[in-house]
């Protein structure tokens, strides 16, 4: 049998099937695609390709497979999965997703979907392409249907397989591909991201009721099994703050990105933009773009290019986080990053201001952090829960990850005393542009975690009470209640737009990934404060989370609140008629705690 050294975990062992798809030129392509961009120009050693890291993927679901006990053709079908699983990323990894985002026009659209992201350029490509060569498919019994279960288990789509446990192998909070990159992205890097023990979470994985579960027979073992997810999201949330967030790498991408938008608009006058765009993830490797740029970009974008080549990177004149923005900006700023047109719109204007004002040109780039854990489940005695019910470590860390966000400010003139200090001006700037951009979105689409936020405004205007110079505030509690709640809401016809969330019911209760992380953003941008809870049940001691807005939850739900007036009458008449059904805790506080301001919300809307 073949085999592959690798530096991480030495020989891997290769089976024909996978040896003849290795040599294919999908396969042979991702040699050429750097795993993390351009961070090489921040940490020399981080050269290691996609290639790599879909072996070292192999290799992990391969062993979490073998200790889950999983049949041959079960095995087999996870190895290959997690082989191809990065099969349609673009050249220079994310930066043309972000192209794709910021830019709908260029969208590829390929049997009537328009393809916006890698994974759906994977799914096309192992459905459409390994079951035709014949090399392949003279091996493989209904090679067509084969690849095609093969696609959704790359691509982690757990509901589209018999078996979902076999996606979640590949794609989870907990899973081989974040567990490669997060090691093999250390140590190519030399960042220590914290400890990734592979044999304790690979040990500490089960199946039950055909998922993935954390879990172990005896106490000791269940508190392993957090413990090893537990430093997994330390590694996590270190990746972001220590990698992708590093000035010089964040530099790189912004000029790299900048470049590519300015050829790819040139090329529009002489060829099909969704075509090319194509390319970048079915063709294109590293190098080819580069190539393309020099090719179609004009002298700005040459230049930016021959800079990125000679290591020449833009120095950052300012650099916002969570830790110098206020949580009103946070929360918008956090709203327009996850809006590819609106996030290119306010990176530009805020950029063409400072020009004006200040004769420099600059570079602007605003990023969040992204795929923070939202289902990992526990085993609790005979019980299931969250881990993040079950571990306050992990909750705080699922925190961290959210309020990830870094806006930095790139100019050539990085030691010009003068540029830094019209840099901050950029606060005022921010501050004035957010409302216009926010306002603009909504007119394009709805945005669910604002509404959201109106019903914790809601139910703040309907329970709070002020007296002696104190404010008794609801503190909602049962995350899973809340759940509950914006499902019911969102089957009112009128609302249904505003609460887009996709629900199911395969804990027990209405569960949806998606409203779980925005609850989490509302933590993390602090509109909305999560207190700890102990409670008993059938012997043991557990947690659960309540919610309380803040004050600033309650100033950015105002200044919002004119936009949805007819939605918020809506969410305020439910809950006037179901408040009997709400479960809540009181807490109270002296007003001039919560802010002096806070006595215009009561009676008082909109402002």
């Amino acid at each position: 049998m073949p085999s592959i050294i690798d530096p991480i975990y030495g020989r891997v062992e290769i089976s024909e099937l996978e040896q003849l798809i290795i040599n294919t030129p999908e396969m042979a392509r991702l040699r050429r695609i750097q795993q993390l961009g351009l961070a090489d120009l921040a940490f020399p050693g981080a050269n290691h390709t996609r290639f790599e890291h879909s072996i070292g993927t192999l290799f992990i679901a391969d062993k979490i497979a073998k200790s889950l006990d999983l049949s041959e053709e079960e095995v087999a079908k996870i190895r290959i999965a997690a082989l191809l699983h990065d099969i349609g990323h673009c050249a220079f990894s994310h930066v043309v997703e972000s192209v794709l985002r910021r830019n709908p026009s260029y969208q590829p659209v390929i049997n009537g979907r328009n393809f916006i992201n890698h994974e759906m350029f994977t799914k096309h490509i192992i459905s459409n392409s390994f079951h035709t060569k014949p090399e392949i498919s003279g091996i493989v019994s209904n090679a067509a249907s084969f690849f095609e279960e093969i696609a959704s288990i790359a691509t982690g789509e757990v509901d589209a397989v018999s078996k979902p446990y076999l996606a979640q192998i590949i794609s989870n909070d907990i899973d081989a591909d974040r567990i490669d990159f997060l090691l093999r992205d250390s140590y190519h890097t030399g960042v220590s991201l914290g400890l990734v023990d592979l044999d304790q979470i690979v040990g500490s994985l089960a199946i039950s009721n055909g998922r993935i579960i954390l879990g172990g027979n005896r106490s000791y073992d269940e508190d392993m099994a957090l413990t090893a997810a537990e430093s997994m999201l330390i590694a996590r949330a270190h990746h972001y703050s220590a990698i992708i967030h590093n000035p010089k790498t964040q530099g790189a991408r912004v000029m790299l990105l900048h470049a590519l938008e300015n050829a790819i608009k040139s090329h529009e006058k002489s060829g099909d933009v969704r075509a090319l765009m194509a390319g970048f993830f079915t063709s294109y490797i590293d190098s080819d773009l580069l190539n393309f740029i020099e090719a179609n970009g004009d002298t700005g974008a040459k230049k930016l290019i021959s800079n990125i080549r000679n290591g020449s990177i833009c120095n950052a004149v300012a650099r916002f986080t969570h830790k110098n923005l206020n949580p009103i900006t946070r929360m918008a700023l956090s709203t327009i990053a996850r809006n590819g047109v609106a996030k290119k719109m306010f990176e530009e204007e805020l950029a063409r201001r400072f020009a004006k004002k200040y004769g420099s040109q600059v570079l602007v780039d605003l990023d969040v952090a992204s795929g923070i854990p939202k289902s990992t489940r526990i085993k609790t005695g005979e019980d299931e829960g969250f881990l993040y019910d079950e571990s306050a470590l992990a909750n705080g860390l699922v925190r961290a990850i959210s309020r990830q966000i870094s806006l930095c400010v790139f100019s050539r003139a990085g030691d010009d005393a003068a540029l830094l200090q019209a840099s901050h001006d950029f606060l005022l700037g921010i501050e004035s542009l957010s409302p216009s951009l926010l306002r603009f979105i909504r007119n394009e689409t709805y945005l669910p975690i604002e509404g959201l936020l109106l019903i914790f405004y809601s139910a703040h205007r309907l329970f709070s009470t002020e007296s002696e110079g104190r404010i008794t505030m609801p503190r909602l509690r049962n995350i899973a209640r809340i759940y509950w709640l914006v499902k019911e809401l969102g089957s009112n016809e009128r609302l249904r737009n505003l609460f887009d969330y996709k629900f199911h019911n395969r804990y027990g209760f209405p569960y949806s990934d998606r409203l779980f992380e925005d609850i989490q953003l509302l933590v993390a941008m602090g509109m909305v404060d999560e207190d700890l809870r102990y409670f008993e049940k059938k012997g043991r001691w557990q947690q659960r989370y309540e919610y309380v807005l803040t004050s600033d939850g309650v100033e950015y739900a105002e200044l919002i609140a004119p936009a949805y007036q007819n939605e918020l009458k809506l969410i305020e008449n439910y809950l006037t008629i179901n408040k009997h059904s709400i479960p809540r805790d009181a807490v109270s506080i002296a007003k001039g705690r919560y802010r002096k301001e806070i006595a215009r919300f009561f009676g008082i809307y909109p402002r």
